[in-house]
């Protein structure tokens, strides 16, 4: 039985074993990692050595960490890599190959629409109904998307919103508010099971599941690279940052937005955005905190979109797909009933 795990910004761990009565047998670990000293190796496989198949991946990484001996050090790799190889030599979690994945397009829709879609194709996704996919999104107008969890009145300037007629909404995942135009930001959504990323924690699988846009930006000639917690960045600023939620019926929602050609002095002025949030950015001027990819690039909004396509196929497959009449049917009842009203905007002021 093979497992193989890539630590994001580290090194690939391979795992080989065998399943003798419900117990670890024969266990073999290699990869292209470091470890000092040499030694240490014999006491992985040692620590793994007849653990149960059914052992949780927490149980395995104290196992690891108990066997180690004192000053052992594991470079590019980790306990919790270890683990996720030798969980997926079992069978337990999956990969991005395991699926099948959808690629899915679709016109220009409300804000609240595109909100709805996220929780009820995630939904599907759980459920078993529809394939693994990333869905690219078309703004129909000008909008504010604040996280699930901050204050409308603390993040938008409402008086401001209306004048420009600016739609303010609130999304079900957590991180901070965004401003967006028609064309002017590249926003996406993964609708993955939740097994890829389940070995993981939030702050891992940020950077897991960025990581082919990271590679597709590179591409581009960008210097993107990821800024934990869940910012898409490069040397000359911010691009974009993500969010996510897991869905306890099975899946994970991970969506990003990153800045195209994005109106700074607009943004400005429908977001409040304050000097001690912008502190920690290491800016003094809320029009220098996004820096998008047009600038970067030169290139139309629709070559940087059919890049990002072309790299997660080659990377992690997939198949043009397509939103169903009933998807949509549900998004719009979920928006109606939901995301585009006040209780839900307002339900923290």
């Amino acid at each position: 039985m093979h497992g193989e795990y890539k630590v994001q910004g580290g090194k690939l761990v391979v795992v080989d074993l065998e399943n003798l009565d419900d117990r670890l047998l024969d266990v073999q670990v290699s990869g292209d990692f470091f470890l000092e000293p040499a030694e240490a190796l014999d006491d992985i496989r040692t620590s793994l050595e007849g653990l149960p198949v059914s052992s949780s991946v927490e149980e395995i990484i104290a196992a690891v960490r108990a066997g180690l001996r004192p000053g052992a050090e594991m470079i590019g790799f980790s306990a919790e890599a270890v683990a996720i190889a030798v969980r997926r030599a079992l069978g337990v979690t999956g990969t991005w190959r395991d699926y099948e994945w959808q690629i899915l397009e679709g016109p220009a829709l409300p804000p609240a629409i595109h909100l709805a879609l996220d929780e009820v194709l995630a939904k599907e996704v759980a459920a078993g109904r529809r394939a693994p996919c990333l869905r690219f999104w078309e703004w129909e107008r000008p909008a504010i998307i604040i996280g699930g969890f901050q204050s409308l009145r603390n993040e938008v300037d409402l008086e401001a919103a209306a004048e420009f007629g600016v739609e303010t909404v609130r999304r079900v995942t957590g991180g901070g508010a965004m401003f967006v135009e028609p064309g002017t930001t590249v926003t996406y959504s993964l609708y993955a099971p939740a097994e890829l990323v389940r070995d993981m924690s939030f702050a891992d699988s940020y950077a897991f599941l960025d990581d082919w846009v990271l590679k597709a930006l590179n591409s581009l000639g960008i210097d993107a690279f990821y800024k934990p917690l869940n910012d898409i960045s490069s040397t000359k600023g911010k691009i974009g940052g993500a969010a996510q939620k897991r869905f306890t019926a099975g899946s994970v929602l991970h969506h990003v937005t990153m800045a195209y050609d994005m109106d700074a002095d607009k943004m400005v002025k429908v977001l409040r955005i304050g000097r001690e949030k912008l502190s920690d950015k290491g800016t003094t001027s809320a029009n220098k905190r996004v820096d998008p990819l047009r600038s970067q690039t030169g290139l139309p909004r629709e070559e940087i979109i059919e890049r990002m396509k072309e790299t997660f196929r080659s990377m992690n497959g997939g198949a043009a797909g397509s939103i169903s009449p009933e998807e949509y049917a549900a998004a719009e009842k979920l928006a109606a009933e939901k995301f585009s009203t006040d209780e839900w905007l307002r339900h923290v002021p």
